[in-house]
């Protein structure tokens, strides 16, 4: 693939055009006017939203939809077909075809752009072009991306910067996963997953943590520190959390933070105090106390996303007045820890965790919620093939705040089952290590299980970055119909 990104004016083809990363760039290009398109499978909320403001989108990923180009050329099968190279006027009209990590070399609509000359990017080079294009605050790490970088963009919005915003999650601030705004400033999600993170070269770079999380494509967690290292280097100012050992120990952060005060870190806090509203603490800067942080997000790493936050908000001249008002409103990025209704006493939290240190973080957080009496019930789906095998004895230990675990089949995304592992298998782990985990293979026996189970004053949990929050709906909606029958 290429790297160039043209923004003279040329079209840009997303193919995947759906997916949470591709959607928000295709959502800025769009807004700031260029021709933007793409293809997806399966149409979604998102796709709509984007057809609304201007992009054209097919519903099959095939070559033919290239032709919504330039029909004159395109569209003539002497052209096609013919052996002659397509002139420099013809190539300057094909779009941009812009790909994601997840769409394979065999894909028909990929097959055709790379014949007819298209250039052929990856997602990480449009966003690597945007971040280069503004003052770029680009967030990276393990775990916390997405409510990091939503956060820094809401504290900035609400500040008056205006910024442009690119997230790997949906906010309802800016009713999505992104939102253009016309200052310098833009915030970003920068994901680590296929390695492209070495292409981003922010401003301001920040790293919350480092662990191994996809073993499809990582073999070591020493090849992940060298994809954040590469980062680091092309960081004109790097945050980073210095209660990861790894981020302290294999990176020189330029700025420092950590929840720790007896730390030498540049931005600390005291006080804290966990309650199942919200959390509070007293910042520090450099010694110096700047006053206390309120955020309505739970437990100990949404204090720690929100030092970052503060970091970034005093790197960039902003009164910690300012930062803290609008950190104290943010309400977070759904699927993170999203209440998603309460039906006869019973709370749904939906929540994207899907690696066992996520998971032990958003247990923690349900516990430090959940009432005295208040059963808290984690419903588990577990993400790609590789990542249950490597961690499987990591997750058997994961789940220890929670009173009950529900496990369902492992989500492929896209890996091939290779026999090795199973979520029957992985719920024999948890239970040597737990006394109450029941396996339901799909999700209709999911439903159907906790129809039969819950109770009133249970907290039901759904953690996974599949599509088991499908579930949610039908549940609530079928516990509600008793109700209406009897009123």
């Amino acid at each position: 693939m290429t790297n160039s990104v043209d923004f003279s004016g040329r079209p840009f083809h997303f193919i995947g055009i759906g997916g949470i990363g591709m959607s928000a760039l295709a959502y800025v290009l769009a807004k700031r006017q260029f021709p933007v398109s793409g293809s997806d499978l399966r149409p979604n909320h998102i796709t709509h939203k984007l057809e609304s403001i201007g992009a054209h989108i097919f519903g099959k990923q095939e070559a033919s939809n290239l032709e919504f180009f330039y029909p004159q050329v395109l569209a003539n099968p002497v052209v096609l077909n013919s052996q002659e190279p397509l002139s420099a006027d013809t190539k300057s009209k094909l779009p941009q075809v812009i790909c994601s990590t997840a769409i394979n070399t065999n894909n028909l609509e990929y097959k055709a752009a790379l014949e007819l000359g298209c250039p052929v990017l990856h997602r990480s080079d449009v966003l690597a072009a945007l971040i280069a294009d503004y003052y770029s605050v680009a967030v990276a790490g393990t775990h916390g991306k997405t409510t990091t970088s939503s956060m820094i963009g809401y504290m900035l919005l609400e500040a008056g910067l205006d910024p442009t915003i690119l997230v790997g999650g949906e906010v309802n601030a800016w009713e999505g996963n992104a939102r253009l705004g016309q200052s310098q400033y833009l915030v970003a999600e920068a994901d680590e997953s296929d390695g492209s993170l070495v292409k981003h070269a922010p401003e301001i770079g920040i790293i919350t943590n480092i662990e191994l999380d996809h073993p499809d494509h990582y073999d070591t967690l020493e090849e992940v520190i060298d994809i954040f290292q590469t980062f680091a280097k092309g960081c004109k100012t790097l945050i980073g959390s210095i209660d990861c050992a790894t981020v302290r120990d294999r990176l020189q952060p330029t700025i420092t933070y950590s929840l720790h005060s007896d730390t030498d870190a540049d931005y600390t806090v005291t006080n804290i105090d966990y309650r199942a509203d919200g959390t509070t603490a007293l910042v520090w800067e450099r010694g110096k106390a700047l006053g206390v942080l309120k955020l309505r997000l739970l437990s100990r790493h949404n204090l720690s996303n929100a030092l970052a936050a503060v970091a970034v908000g005093r790197a960039l001249g902003l009164e910690f007045g300012e930062i803290a008002k609008g950190i104290a409103t943010f309400e977070g990025a759904r699927r993170r820890f999203e209440f998603r209704g309460e039906v006869n006493g019973i709370t749904f939290i939906d929540d994207y965790a899907h690696h066992p240190s996520e998971i032990r973080a958003t247990l923690a957080a349900a516990r430090l919620q959940a009432r005295p009496g208040q059963r808290v019930v984690a419903i588990f789906q577990p993400h790609r093939y590789s990542r249950t095998l490597t961690f499987l004895e990591e997750f058997a230990e994961s789940f220890t705040h929670a009173d009950l675990v529900v496990l369902t089949d492992i989500y492929s995304a896209g890996e091939p089952n290779l026999g090795q592992i199973s979520g029957e298998h992985l719920t024999a782990e948890i239970a040597k290590q737990h006394s109450q985990v029941i396996y339901q293979p799909t999700l209709p026996s999911v439903c159907e299980y906790l129809l039969q189970t819950l109770r009133p004053g249970d907290l039901a949990l759904f953690l996974g970055a599949g599509n088991l929050n499908q579930v949610i709906p039908e549940v609530i909606t079928t516990l509600c119909e008793p109700a209406k029958a009897t009123s």
